[in-house]
């Protein structure tokens, strides 16, 4: 058996799996661990797990040890430099008037690279900003263009529910989100109220979407004709959360009902209207003659020149 832990590098980040080996480790312990970048700090966000050898994933890494005193010194000790790239940074693409904009800048854990996060509308030449950095801070410099929703996410603020993001508390990994889901939970199509503090959809509007496509196939849709013991009437509106629906009656009463209440088979399509003898169109053909083509026309005035000259004669 081996044991396995769930650790993150940044709040609300990706869970990565390590192997703990014969060391303890608890929720909330800060730890060193070995990545492609180098030695990283991390914190365990699960307690270690036993998996059998063949459940064990490709490229298991495992923990060096847990985090020395001096090893959250050396992590206070980059944030601080972070503060210090980033306003440096910000200062040169001002002075530059390069067309993006700075979100983070983020230090390897044994100082030797720096990585700067921004956004930009479209590709950005910065090479000669790298240069600044490099002869600055004399560590290595990669520049890394993110998107809206991960600005959203390392930035972090408060949502229009009064809570924290969830992008930045505990959302992990940002699932798809569509229209779709508004309109099935008869939410106004307003931007200004669908959207988050990125510009793009709610995150929260896929919370809840399979709970209402679940409860809306126990109820007749809008329009449709139902009949229910003498009650006999077209739906008007429904109450997803209530599991009910009103009906408008034959003779214009409104009746809730409940959808369970309600079988299948007494839900039919609504009937159309007859129509009007002054809406309906005269008898005859109606087809639209074919349009005349350019060389008709011409054609068309030539013999109607030369049956001038003549009249003229």
């Amino acid at each position: 058996m081996v044991k396995i832990v769930k650790v993150q590098f940044h709040p609300a980040g990706k869970l990565y799996d390590f192997n703990s080996g014969d060391l303890l480790f608890s929720q909330g312990d800060r730890v060193i661990v070995e990545t492609e970048r180098g030695k990283s700090i991390a914190t365990v966000v699960v307690g270690p797990q036993e998996f059998a050898e063949t459940d064990i994933p490709e490229g298991l890494k495992g923990i060096m040890r847990k985090a020395l005193p001096e090893d959250l010194e050396a992590a206070a000790r980059n944030i601080a430099r972070e503060k210090e790239a980033f306003a440096f940074c910000l200062a040169k693409i001002k002075e530059r008037g390069m067309e993006m904009k700075l979100i983070r800048v983020e230090y390897l854990f044994d100082g030797s690279k720096a990585i700067f996060y921004f956004t930009a509308d479209g590709r950005v030449d910065f090479r000669e900003l790298v240069k600044d950095l490099a002869h600055t801070f004399h560590i290595r410099i990669e520049m890394r263009q993110i998107g809206v929703r991960d600005e959203a996410k390392m930035v972090g603020g408060i949502g229009i529910c009064g809570r924290e993001l969830c992008c930045s508390s505990f959302l992990r990994e940002f699932e798809p989100v569509s229209v779709k889901m508004a309109k099935e939970q008869n939410l106004a199509l307003n931007p200004t109220k669908i959207s988050g503090q990125c510009g793009r959809l709610l995150c929260c509007l896929g919370y809840e979407f399979e709970t209402y496509c679940s409860l809306r196939k126990c109820l007749p849709k809008c329009g449709k004709r139902v009949q229910c013991g003498d009650i006999a009437g077209e739906v008007a509106k429904m109450n997803v959360l209530e599991g009910t629906v009103t009906i408008r009656t034959d003779d214009d009463r409104t009746v809730v009902l409940k959808g369970e209440d309600i079988k299948p088979e007494n839900i039919t399509d609504r009937q159309k209207k007859p129509q009007k003898e002054s809406e309906k169109e005269p008898a005859g053909d109606h087809r639209r003659e074919p349009r005349e083509t350019g060389k008709e026309r011409r054609e068309r005035r030539a013999e109607t020149k030369d049956k001038d000259k003549k009249e003229k004669q």
